[in-house]
């Protein structure tokens, strides 16, 4: 983990955003003290598509959405 002070980081923000797309976190700080982290964001998942899960749910029991009995009193 590396560690810039503001002047520096707006200097080389180029290079520090490089240096974060490879997985290196950077501190970025204001006098010493940190004030910002700069890393890799995590890949995004796949985008959800309506209907992909078709055909892959093979049973739901019948009482499924009922409540049990020890719950009766929180309906």
């Amino acid at each position: 983990m590396s560690k810039y002070n503001i002047a520096e980081a707006k200097s080389r923000f180029s290079e520090l955003v490089r240096k974060a797309m490879l997985g290196e976190e950077i501190i970025i700080a204001k006098d010493n003290k940190p004030v910002a982290k700069l890393g890799p964001l995590d890949k995004p998942a796949e985008q959800r598509k309506p209907g992909s899960g078709k055909g892959q749910i093979l049973h739901i029991a019948p009482d499924f959405d009922a409540t049990p009995a020890e719950f009766e009193d929180y309906s």
